[in-house]
This record gives structure tokens, C-alpha cells and sequence, in this order.
């Protein structure tokens, strides 16, 4: 996918192939609530999204028939810079390239069905991933939000995020190598809800811009 990354005042234009998305459930605190877990996790939940999920800023979410719930989920997304392994929290965001908006786009239905979350989340445009790539950001402290056709349904900020950045990426790094270009979503916070077609959903987290796809039928 090609995508633009922001250094400061410069601007270069880059080939996003991530060899993973790998996404992290149940990491907002107010999100833990809204879903019913009766404690916080102790370790951050990982799971995978395919390459062939994602799409850019502006291309269609493709909801398929037959599901009662198909839900939008604003998430911040670290973009990995360098190969890393093993890396200690203290030194993990020098692996970082820079951060995006991602969208983990989820079969709810499935989700509880299935218990693991690779069919629920993995469709083929579950993942859209955009504007931009914005490097030198503060990861602590962002506001998110994300609206449906104009409404706000999510807002909320990264410090209410129960694993922090840095914590993400030394756990995940200690359990599989992390390549240039790979993505860790971060989590959502509440508010999740239903899309249908014909709705626009939008993404805007503080210092990076918005993320907006359509929704239409699986054909």
C-alpha cells in the first residue's frame, strides 16, 4: 500500500507491506467495562490480522450479509521501523517508524462464536490503515475519536490505554520478531458499534488526521 510518511516538515511517499498486523484486544480501560470483563488483562492479548485486510484511506469496508453485528474500531497504530527482537521497554520506541489510524474492522458474531478472533477480524478489507504515517509523536497521550456519519461514537485519549506503547512492543517483540513495516493496533477504547451499508466511518487521532472509508455490501 502506498502510503505517505511525515518526518517533521518533510514528506516521503513509502511501499506500507507489513509481513503482520498484529492487534491488541481488550487494552482500554473503559473498553474492558463496556465488553464485561470483570477484571483487567494481566498480559496484553495479541492476535494477527492478514496483510490481505488492509486498504487505504478512502477505499471501501466491505460488510458482509447475514451478521448482526460487524463493528468499527478506532485503534492507534505503531509502525515498525527496523527488525526487532527481545526489545526492552526502555529502548522500544527506537524501533518505531511512526504511527497511524487503523480501523479493526470485526465480525462480532464471530468473535463470540469462534472464541479467537482470526475469521471475526481477519475479512479481507478489515483492516484499513491511513491517512499517513507520522513520525515523533508522543504515543502517551492522543486523542482519539471515531465518528459514523458525522456522529461521534468514540472518544476517548492513549492514556486510558491499559499496556502502554512501549510495553506493546517489548511484549510482542519477546514473542516473535518484528519486521520493517510490520503494525501493532493498539487497542480500542469504548464505544464500539455496528456498521451498516451506506455508513461513513472516521478515525481522527490527535497529530495524525482522519481515516475515512465507506461501507458497502459484500458483493
Amino acid at each position: 500500500m502506498r502510503i505517505s510518511l511525515v518526518r517533521g516538515n518533510s514528506t516521503e511517499h513509502i511501499d506500507l507491506v507489513p509481513s503482520k498486523i498484529i492487534g491488541i484486544g481488550v487494552n482500554y480501560r473503559t473498553h474492558a467495562a463496556e465488553m464485561g470483563f470483570g477484571a483487567l488483562p494481566e498480559e496484553p492479548l495479541m492476535f494477527l490480522k492478514p496483510w490481505s485486510a488492509v486498504i487505504a484511506h478512502g477505499e471501501a469496508i466491505e460488510r458482509p450479509g447475514g451478521y448482526e453485528r460487524v463493528d468499527y474500531e478506532g485503534e492507534l497504530g505503531v509502525v515498525i521501523g527496523q527488525r526487532a527482537r527481545r526489545v526492552p521497554r526502555e529502548r522500544a520506541l527506537d524501533v518505531v517508524m511512526g504511527y497511524c489510524c487503523v480501523n479493526d474492522v470485526t465480525v462480532r458474531d464471530l468473535q463470540k462464536k469462534d472464541v479467537q478472533f482470526t475469521r471475526a477480524k481477519g475479512f479481507d478489507t478489515f483492516c484499513p490503515i491511513g491517512p499517513r504515517i507520522v513520525a515523533g509523536l508522543d504515543p502517551g497521550k492522543l486523542a482519539i475519536k471515531t465518528r459514523v456519519n458525522g456522529a461521534i461514537r468514540q472518544d476517548s485519549t492513549t492514556a486510558d490505554l491499559i499496556f502502554d506503547v512501549p510495553t506493546l512492543i517489548a511484549f510482542c517483540s519477546h514473542h516473535m520478531a518484528l519486521e520493517p513495516g510490520d503494525v501493532i493496533s493498539t487497542g480500542t477504547p469504548s464505544g464500539v458499534g455496528n456498521l451498516k451499508p451506506g455508513d461513513v466511518v472516521a478515525i481522527e487521532i490527535e497529530g495524525i488526521g482522519v481515516l475515512e472509508n465507506p461501507v458497502v455490501a459484500r458483493p
